[in-house]
């Protein structure tokens, strides 16, 4: 069809939003494709809609080449489901909570895990109604508490789940792999880059959990991949367990005077300075760290834990949150060391010469936990729980026991691939996709059962599979732009071609709807400039923001039947006869 610039719904913006913190936010809002109507919430114009539509057609595509069935679920949901599987509660702060006017409670769905699994339970019975895959596109709500990026992190956002259902094992498998096939057949047609890792299984459990992930500078997400072909997010790299060392002959531990070394580097200088270093000098690796961490959990309770690391390695705030979930995790506040005076600031470590300060059969009976590297045998610098004292010679296993190993300290690159393929890189990617099998979490808490061949209840397994379908849209932006606009793949183009007619000659927009209407009949989606008092300067403009691929410049040329084809993305101009335009196009289309 011809859609007319005269009357279409279109504002284009000469400046950038004061708030775009990104290239996509900044040219969407400028090009007229979105408005911000709240901090993470957008109103989406008929631009953006057409490049939203264009996006989920193609989704709706695979899914239905892949067997999946597409439902649609209301995003108010009642309270109970989730009630049920815990997560009313362990959504914490995350979700946004309401009541009807009977005091009824609700909330705008995260997700819907709930729903699907009762719609099943709801309908089917038998293991003959199974396997079933059925999906949604929909919009989902999160209570940020930084919306920042456009779409790229909102409280409003479209998302495209999809839950299969199974009664055997076998079976998630196969659908698992269904499903992750055609995500790559997905970000393949729209020409994204991606990376799948491995990722974290979360609460939930399940066999297998991969993040698809588009590289990016800013991505919020780190992953790490080898040369050797591993690949996973930061959260769910594992460190290799240090090998036991032999400590028998291994000196007694030393407490030894420490005035003002509360952190690493001053306790490693003066370290140097009064220690023997005939070995060599010491480094933050020879240090062990004891970072008071306070995790708050689902009931409200507040609980210290303690982590030892190498003095080299840092807290990684997002392995922590995975460590510690569903808790919430936060660093120990000044008053938590108030309430718990055995805890000497700057000089906490596992030993003391005064007894046992760490570990749930402590002096204080908080936990100890350390990190796969501080294995049994090894020996460290730490604190002796005195202030201004620290020890040495201080032997895991021997001085000091955990009460067990967690996975908080950063990953470095260069840190050795648990598969052995080699030293890893760090990266940085933006998700736009996951796959997980979710396993008989849901099904055993909502009781979702089917008879199987032995007329035997059995419990069905799911796999859950999410594509963030505006966060698309905003990396496409992202990847398709130059200094003047938008440039937008034909594939998610809101328009096939950008007919623009100049000057004041009625010749030029006489051919110019002659070309519009054959394109078409060809079948093209038109968007026809067609405002009669508007610059030529101004139509280009526009039409370099809008970011249409093929643009079509009726102008000059109209009174020898000749017309300027210019591709958006080369920049390539050429003079055509405008008969000729339906034809050179279709090729380039074709």
């Amino acid at each position: 069809m011809v859609t007319r610039l005269s009357n279409y719904f279109l504002r284009t913006l000469r400046e950038d939003p004061s708030d775009a913190e990104v290239t996509s936010h900044r040219l969407l809002v400028r090009a007229g494709y979105i408005r911000r109507a709240a901090p993470g919430i957008f109103t989406w114009l008929p631009l953006g809609l057409k490049v939203k539509a264009k996006i989920e057609g193609i989704i709706r595509e695979e899914m239905a080449a892949a067997g999946a069935f597409e439902v649609h679920f209301p995003a108010l949901l009642p309270r109970d489901p989730y009630e049920q599987s815990g997560r009313w509660t362990s959504y914490g702060d995350g979700i946004f909570r309401l009541q009807d006017r009977k005091g009824a409670d609700y909330l705008l769905a995260p997700t819907h895990e709930e729903m699907f699994t009762l719609l099943v339970k709801d309908l089917y019975a038998s293991y003959k109604d199974l396997p079933l895959t059925i999906y949604q596109i929909q919009d989902k709500y999160r209570d940020e508490a930084r919306p920042r990026a456009g779409l790229l992190r909102g409280r409003e956002f479209t998302m495209k789940d999809a839950y299969s259902f199974d009664y055997t094992d076998a079976g998630q498998d196969a659908s698992y792999m269904g499903q992750r096939d055609a995500y790559e057949r997905i970000f393949q047609r729209l020409g994204l880059e991606y990376v799948i890792v491995a990722a974290d299984n979360g609460l939930m459990g399940g066999a297998r959990s991969e993040e698809f992930l588009h590289p990016t500078a800013i991505g919020e997400d780190t992953f790490v991949r080898s040369a050797g072909g591993y690949a996973a997010n930061v959260e769910a790299f594992s460190t290799a367990p240090a090998e036991p060392v032999p400590f028998d002959a291994d000196a007694a531990p030393v407490v030894f005077d420490s005035p003002n070394t509360p952190t690493i580097e001053t306790l490693v200088a003066h370290s140097n300075a009064v220690l023997d270093t005939a070995n060599g000098p010491y480094t933050a690796a020879d240090t062990l760290k004891n970072v008071v961490l306070a995790l708050t959990h689902a009931d409200g309770t507040r609980e210290l834990v303690v982590v030892g690391l190498p003095g080299d390695r840092d807290v990684d705030d997002k392995r922590a949150e995975v460590a510690f979930a569903p808790a919430a995790v936060e660093p120990a506040t000044p008053e938590d060391f108030e309430r718990n005076p055995l805890l000497v600031k700057g000089y906490i470590g596992p030993w003391s010469p005064e007894g046992a300060i760490l570990g749930e059969e402590s002096a204080t009976g908080i936990r100890y936990l350390v990190d796969p590297r501080v294995g049994e045998g090894t020996s460290w610098i730490t604190g002796a729980n005195l202030d201004q004292k620290h020890a040495h010679s201080v032997v895991a296993g021997r001085d000091f026991f955990a009460d067990g190993v967690v996975e908080v300290a950063n990953v470095r690159a260069g840190d050795p691939a648990p598969d052995g393929s080699g030293p890893v890189e760090l990266a940085r990617g933006m998700e736009i996709g996951h796959v997980f099998q979710l396993g008989r979490f849901f099904a055993e808490t909502l009781g979702l059962k089917v008879l199987d061949e032995n007329g035997k209840l059995v419990t069905v397994t799911m796999g859950s599979y999410g594509i963030g379908v505006t966060r698309i849209l905003a990396i496409l932006a992202e990847l398709n732009n130059d200094e003047r606009g938008l440039v937008w793949p034909a594939s998610v183009a809101p328009f096939d071609v950008h007919v623009v007619a100049t000057g004041r000659d009625q010749a030029a927009f006489a051919l110019a709807e002659q070309v519009s209407a054959s394109l078409e009949d060809a079948g093209f989606d038109v968007l026809y400039d067609d405002r009669p008092k508007v610059s030529p300067g101004v139509k280009f403009g526009d039409a370099e923001l809008v970011g249409v691929p093929q643009i079509v410049i009726v102008g000059r040329g109209a009174a020898d039947g000749e017309v300027e084809l210019w591709d958006r993305r080369s920049g390539e101009r050429v003079v055509v006869p405008a008969a000729e335009v339906v034809g050179r196009l279709g090729a380039g289309r074709g």
